[in-house]
Formats: C-alpha cells, structure tokens, sequence
C-alpha cells in the first residue's frame, strides 16, 4: 500500500528550504538515493530545486526501513529537521543543509524510466519526445517554462499599467488568407462549411479599435499549416497588441518599454533606449537581411563601379544586367578559410541562388585570387583598398542583380561568421526594421504582391506612386528582431475606405474575393474607424532567445516536431467513420 500525505502539509520546496534548526516538510520526485548501509541518502527534486534528505542511525526503525525501497523517480513526502551538512555542494542552491528525516511518505512508485533524469541528457530527442512528461522533469526545461511564465507575467503587468485591456478574440474563424495555410475545422451543424483556427487575430483586434477598445492587448494562440524549423511550431503565442491614435514613433515607444522591463525583470539586463532603428533599405544593403544580426560586422560592401572596369565577364555582364557586385571581407580568415572550406561555400552559394563565389585569399604567401587574369594592373589593389582587406583577410564576391547578391551574401554573412568563430554566444542586440516595401515584384506570376496584410498602410508621400511606380511604395511596417530573429511585425493599418478598396484592387483581388475574404470588416470601416496600428510579438521566440535555447522545443512544454505530428500521444491520428459521418466529411488518401 501506498502512503497518502493525511497530517502532513508541505512547508518549502525543495530549493527554499531555510532555517537551520526548524522542522521542515518537502514533496517531489527522487532524483538519486545512495545506500551507504546504515547511512542513506536521497537527493529530493521538485521545480525549484533539490535538497539532501538524510537517514542515519537516529532515523527510527520504520523510517529507515521505507527508506531502503525508496528508487528513482519514486513521488515522496519528508518531514524532518532543517541541519546544516558536514560536506558541502556549491553546486546546488541547499547545497549547504540536509533534512534529518523524522516521517516519510512514499506517495507513488515509478518504473525505471527509459531514461535518467538530467539535465546533460545524451538520449535522442525523439524518444526524450515521446516520454515528454518524463523530459519535463529535467531542471532546465522546467528552467524555461517558469522563464516563459516570468515572459508572460510581465507582459501583463506591463500592458496592464500602460492602459491595455486583455480582450480575448476567437478561436474559430472565418477562413482568411494570411500567407500561410489555414487549418481548418468541419462545422457539424452547417454541412459542408469550416471555421479556421487563427493565424493570428489581426482582423478581430483591428474590429476592437474601430468598437472604441483603445488599447487592446492578448496573449494569443495562433496556429499556421507550414514546415516546420526549429524557430516554429505550427502552434504558437504572441504578445499582440493593437492601439489607436497612435503612429509609428508612439507604438516604437511603448513596445520599447516593455523591452526595457522585460529584460530587467527577466535577466536583470538594463537596455538602453531608445532602441537602434534601421530602414529597411539600409538592412539589406549592410546585412543581406531584413533581420540582421547585428552582434557583429562583416557588412557588404559594393565594388560595382570598379568591377565595371574589370575585363571578368561575370562582373560585366552582372552590371549590364542591372545587377551589381558586392563583397564582404572575413577578417583573419585565410587559415580558417582554406581553398577546400571555400570550395564548400560556393557550393553553399550556389544552393541558395548565386551563379558562383568569386574571392581574394590573402595569406602569408600571397593574395590568391580566382579571376587574377581578368585584372589589369592595380585592379585589385583598388579592390583590396575599397573593402579595408589585410593580410590575412578573405574577400568573398558575389555578382547577380540586387535581389540575389544580397540575401545570398546576408546568408553567406552568418554562415562564415560561425564559422571563423566572431557571432557572440552572448549579447542581446535588439533593432527597429522600418520602411519595408509595400510591394515586391514576383517573376513567376509577373505582378506586384504585398509583402505584408491588405490592411498595411503607406507612408503618406509614397501614395502617389501606387499608380505610377509599385517599387517605389514603401509601407508603415516595422519589425523587431533580435539577434538575427524576428521577434515581432506591425504595422499602421488602413483606414480610409477608399484607400483600402484601391489597394485590394492593387493587389488583383475581385469585388468577390473582397466581399466573400473581407467584407465584413470593409463594412466596419464604413461606419469610421479610428488611425491605429500594431504588432505582435512571438512569446516562443522571445522564450526561446532569454533562456538561450536553441529550439523552440526547448521552451514549448508539448511540442510537435518537423512533420507537425506529436511523437507522446500520436497525433495528429485517425478518427472513427461515425465522427466523420457526423461532420459530412469522406476521406481521400492519396496512394
């Protein structure tokens, strides 16, 4: 028979004990018992720590004798007297007391578990998946849930003193496009029609600004149907936040507050602000990326109008095209960045979309370059000049038109960057996107896309390019990244019915498409609506990015994995004919 806790009450938890000398009661999970003979010892865990529990030969005879079955895992109670321990351990926060025990309590009994309990696990992630609630008893993933916790309580009490209303929105919607796929749910009561789960609540929390709710604010679940990675679950939360009578400056601010106090109250780290800002013109033109990591430089530099006088075909024909010929430079780099390392980054390259990798490898000896015979004397001496490059640099070159130079040596950037060992483990650089591109041209459909939602407003002196220049029209979007990631999106939204008509006709959506997408809301609108704006920032990568994980796994209490299935209870699975009879729905499987 088991023990139950009757006339026991828990006082502390494990890591808390105090008061040397008081009697104490602690719960939790064994973590590891040490059998000495007539001297036992138990390691006791629960979320906030472990704490030594003792039985010598003052323990009473019952006492001891429970103790003796006690194995890993077992769910015990111990009361005891709170004394100080001969031998010492620095490595844990009761590492300087014990607990004599006077009464214990086996409350449960475990199975060896497939396997041991520690933080430093070397089991492979999906079995550690399949048995999750054993994994979560691991102290650094209890470490970063209570983290995500703290991330949450001070986003409340935050939004909360700054006049924010926690308004929930639903979770059944109507099906809109949002550029990722939906996932759908069946209605039983009206035969062949779906709701959506939200991708997010864009469309209800722009609904509340025009119903008076000033300052909205949620911590929202949002689901999209797309590949996985490991900065994204198909499931997830944000901090989303919509306020009106505000324009970018004022929205900039009061999310920078929040920074500030998050970061104080999470990792006692003091951010100044305001926080750096960047265009995302100039993003992409020094980082390849709208979401740099700007921990550390490496930045592009163009060498366009030198390679124009070059006699290499490639430069030639990239800037003829329109395109252009931008570097970066790895400093003391040449012993790292052997001819077989730079072999394998235009590989790289070449998988993303580059033609090839030109470079300048300047060791001890000299500076080995892959199109010397195309230069004339003094050529690359110039382009040595312009990029600032030393013996001991590499110079990596890549020509194309803009949209591919860029990205392709923004990702380049990061990569080498590992790779010579200059991106910190350390540092929280948080930076302001601005200014995106309302459009961008796609060469397949050969039309111009919103690079954002249809609610995005323009700035004000790009509305008359709308009909004359789409490339020109830059739009009241922001991000927030951090690190390298994007934390957040916003934007001011459209509220002027005629401007929000002209830009879904923009975009080559129909009167029908409107009306069946949007029609609801393009009706709210007329009965005016408020200048408001927002963002949202994503809880799991601000969780994941505080605690230093490197997965969203890592601060998800039940993640799914990279086909969205997950691996503990099996789903997504198979339902019964009745339950699909009963929402009028037949399965095809594809063969």
């Amino acid at each position: 028979m088991l023990d139950t806790m009757k006339g026991l009450k828990r006082t502390h938890y494990c890591g808390e004990v105090d008061g040397v000398g008081n009697e104490v009661t602690v719960c939790g999970f064994t973590q590891r018992v040490r059998d000495k003979g007539s001297l036992i010892f138990v390691d006791l865990r629960d979320r906030t720590g472990i704490v030594q529990l003792v039985f010598d030969d003052t323990t009473a005879a019952e006492v001891f004798e429970k103790a003796k079955k006690i194995k890993s895992e077992y769910v015990l109670m111990a009361k005891g007297l709170l004394r100080e321990r001969e031998s010492k351990n620095a490595d844990i926060k009761t590492g300087s007391v014990e607990i004599l025990v006077s009464d214990l309590r086996i409350l449960s009994v475990a199975q060896t578990p497939p396997f041991e309990i520690v933080n430093d696990s070397k089991t492979n992630e999906e079995l550690r998946l399949k048995y999750r609630y054993l994994d979560l008893r691991r102290a650094k993933l209890q470490e970063n849930l209570i983290m995500r916790h703290k991330i949450a309580k001070t986003a409340r009490e935050y939004f909360y003193d700054n006049g924010f209303l926690e308004i929930e929105t639903p979770m059944l919607m109507k099906s809109t496009p949002e550029g990722a796929r939906d996932y759908l749910v069946p209605s039983r009561i009206h035969e062949g029609k779906f709701y959506a789960l939200p991708q997010s609540p864009q469309i209800y929390k722009q609904l509340l600004m025009i119903s008076g709710f000033d300052r909205y604010f949620q911590i929202a679940r949002c689901f999209r149907d797309e590949d996985l990675r490991a900065d994204r679950q198909p499931e997830f939360a944000q901090i989303d936040l919509e306020m009106s009578f505000m324009d970018v400056d004022e929205i900039l601010e009061i999310t920078e507050g929040f920074v500030k106090k998050l970061m104080k109250d999470t990792l006692h780290i003091d951010i100044p602000l305001p926080l750096t800002r960047m265009t995302y013109k100039d993003a992409m033109e020094r980082y390849g990326s709208d979401k740099p990591d700007t921990r550390f430089g490496m930045e592009i530099c163009d060498i366009s109008d030198i390679a124009a006088k070059t006699d290499f075909v490639v430069f030639k024909g990239a800037i003829e095209a329109g395109g252009s010929v931008k570097a970066i430079v790895a400093k003391n780099a040449a012993s790292i960045l052997t001819r077989k390392e730079i072999d394998k980054l235009t590989e790289f390259v070449k998988g993303i979309g580059a033609k090839g990798l030109a470079y300048v490898r300047w060791n001890e000896d000299a500076q080995g370059c892959s199109f010397a015979k195309f230069l004339k004397e003094g050529e690359l001496d110039e382009i040595l000049s312009r990029l600032d490059a030393q013996k001991g640099d590499v110079v990596l070159i890549v020509a194309d038109k803009n949209k591919v130079t860029l990205p392709v040596l923004g990702a380049l950037r990061l990569k080498v960057g590992k790779q010579i060992g200059i991106v910190p483990d350390s540092g929280f650089n948080f930076l302001w996107i601005t200014e995106f591109p309302f459009f961008e041209w796609d060469e397949e459909s050969e039309s111009w896309l919103a690079m954002h939602h249809p609610f995005t407003m323009p700035l004000e002196e790009c509305l008359p390019y709308l009909d004359t220049d789409k490339g020109k029209v830059r739009a009241k979007a922001f991000d927030l990244v951090l690190n390298g990631i994007e934390l957040s999106s916003g934007s001011i939204r459209i509220t002027n019915p005629e401007l929000q008509e002209k830009m879904f006709k923009l975009l080559g959506l129909t009167e029908k498409e409107i009306n069946d997408k949007f029609g609801f809301l393009v009706d709210a609108y007329k009965y005016a609506a408020p200048p408001h704006g927002g963002l949202a920032l994503g809880l799991d990568r601000l969780a994941m990015l505080i605690c230093g994980a490197d997965s969203l796994r890592d601060v998800t209490a039940f993640p799914k994995v990279k086909d969205a299935s997950e691996l503990m209870s099996q789903c997504p699975s198979t339902v019964d004919d009745k339950q699909l009879s009963e929402l009028h729905i037949k399965t095809v499987l594809s063969e």
